[in-house]
């Protein structure tokens, strides 16, 4: 008798692990990054939202409602590297969109790679595909799973831009895969693979790109409920090509002669088709299949293209934002029905929020405007010419940094007076609240949380020797359309992030964490090592004991 209870017990407990998952790790990790996603999206649409989506998220998960960028500038590619590295520009190398390569002068993109090919183009050299992770020069928490599973994980990256999916996704990726505007089609790199999957090619050829804009683009509800946003006609937005305005409805379909392809991205049908790939990469790659933890790390950019393009307060961005909460629902339950509710871990963040556009500002009796990046770099070389009687001694001034021409500096030019000339230039322009060298930013008076942030950002091979900082409200932007970001005030650095699924409880904290603590926090949730270059900690709130 007693045997026999012994072995229903052991029966029992053994039922019991495998219903927990006894391999002690989730079947699948989705990391989601939505583009320009300022925190207060969460809420500011939230009575629009469906149970499914950001709710979902919301009512089932995780919500750290105080999550920080700690670091200047707060642009695309470093978000999503800091994401995924726990790290800083600093340290982990991109530090920025585009940097200046102090000791050559070059410009740099942050994924180009010239070493490498193509791949799903026609032309193998085009330069949308010699794309690639060489320059992030530390560890991703996708490339920690796969030295922890001795290269057994499936690491996947999916997003419309390319640095959206090839940074999150890693070194030791099995795939990136981005959107090609010219062709409408997805494509990759050398770095992975010599062709496409087949299931890859059979999506190109069924022309999806075509056929979302074929639909046109009217308010997914009545526009009169839009009642977050100003009027559909207004003076604050860009147009597209071919437009004199853009008011609902928009005619895709005929703006693609004028637009190309490209054109999906600016419309929320570009996050539906990056749902697409994710989901066909999901079941064709069988993520969340294998013995051990996959990772799918997506990044949706068309709420970016059209932040840019139409600004915070616009009908557009509103109706991107609930189209894509119904894109998530559909998401979320597909993800149930494939990997198991409960046997997948999804958290939801950021790369960046978005600032107001400073006419809009203006008009609410608010400061802000454009700060000419040009203009200014062209009085500040006239001014340091008069000084020094060299031209061009300032090259550019990229991520509101002042990078020097060294090839105009002659060796008698004592560096301290020209960064000295330069500060003091800055200083006298209305829009500078400060302008610091940034390899003695300690020394500088200036806010605390300023400082730590310049001393993140500030790279000594890839920044220039000066940093700016505006007053709140302004930006380097070509006029007074859309909106933009990159400054560190909260309405760009304030970020949501949301967890849900294995191993996170339900609940929210308005402690602050900071971008740097996700990989780590990814990292516990895994039980593997932090990547080479983290400076943040796990987020232990979130965690099941």
């Amino acid at each position: 008798m007693y045997k026999k209870l012994s072995t229903l017990l052991l029966l029992f407990i053994s039922l019991t692990l495998l219903g927990q998952n006894n391999i002690g790790h989730p079947k699948l990790v989705v990391g989601i990054v939505v583009d320009q996603m300022r925190w207060d999206y969460l809420y500011r649409y939230y009575d629009h939202y469906t149970n499914d989506g950001f709710k979902r998220l919301l009512n089932e998960g995780f919500s750290c409602e105080n999550t920080m960028i700690n670091y200047v500038p707060s642009y695309t590619a470093i978000g999503h590297s800091t994401i995924y590295t726990g790290s800083v520009p600093s340290i982990h190398g991109i530090a920025g969109n585009d940097f200046t390569i102090q000791a050559t002068g070059q410009s740099m993109y942050c994924t180009q790679d010239d070493k490498v090919f193509s791949v799903g183009t026609a032309d193998k050299n085009a330069k949308a595909g010699k794309m690639s992770p060489f320059n992030l020069k530390a560890t991703t928490v996708t490339d920690e799973l796969k030295l922890a599973t001795n290269f057994r994980s499936k690491v996947i990256g999916v997003s419309i831009k390319d640095r959206g999916s090839i940074l999150p996704a890693g070194h030791s990726a099995d795939a990136a895969y981005w959107f090609d505007g010219e062709s409408g089609n997805w494509i990759t790199s050398t770095w992975y693979m010599q062709e496409l999957p087949k299931w890859l090619t059979d999506f190109n050829n069924r022309k999806q790109t075509q056929k979302y804009l074929a639909q046109d683009w009217n308010t997914l509800y009545p526009i009169n409920t839009y009642l977050q946003s100003t009027n559909d006609d207004n003076v604050y937005e860009n147009t597209y090509e071919g437009q004199d305005k853009v008011t609902f409805p928009i005619p895709t379909s005929k703006l693609i002669k004028d637009n190309g392809l490209g054109l999906i991205r600016s419309t929320p049908y570009g996050n539906t088709l990056t749902l697409d790939v994710a989901k066909l990469a999901l079941e064709n790659e069988q993520l969340g299949q294998h013995p051990n933890t996959d990772f799918l790390a997506i990044s949706l950019s068309s709420t970016d293209y059209v932040g840019h393009q139409f600004g915070i307060n616009s009908v557009k961005t509103e109706d991107t934002y609930l189209r894509l909460d119904k894109d998530l629902g559909d998401f979320f339950n597909y993800l149930d029905q494939k990997i198991g509710k409960g046997n997948y871990t999804v958290f939801l963040t950021a790369d960046h929020g978005g600032g107001h556009n400073g006419q809009f500002l203006n008009d609410n009796k608010i400061d802000g405007g454009n700060w000419d990046e040009e203009k200014i770099r062209t009085d500040l070389n006239a001014y340091l010419q008069k000084k020094f009687g060299k031209a061009d001694m300032v090259r550019n001034l990229y991520n509101y940094q002042v990078n020097f021409n060294y090839s105009q500096i002659t060796t008698d030019t004592d560096m301290d007076d020209l960064r000295d000339a330069c500060i003091t230039y800055l200083n006298t322009l209305p829009t500078t609240a400060y302008a610091v060298v940034t390899d003695k930013v300690s020394e500088a008076s200036i806010p605390s949380v300023i400082k730590e942030k310049i001393i993140n950002g500030y790279n000594r091979e890839l920044c220039g020797e000066i940093q700016i900082i505006l007053k709140p409200g302004w930006y380097s932007m070509s006029d007074m359309k859309g909106a933009t970001h990159g400054a560190w005030n909260p309405y760009d650095a304030h970020i949501p992030l949301v967890w849900m699924g294995w191993g996170v409880k339900h609940g929210s904290s308005n402690s602050e964490v900071y971008m740097t603590d996700i990989a780590p926090t990814v990292a516990a949730l895994l039980h593997i090592q932090m990547p080479s270059g983290t400076i943040g900690k796990p987020i232990v709130d979130l965690l099941h004991k």
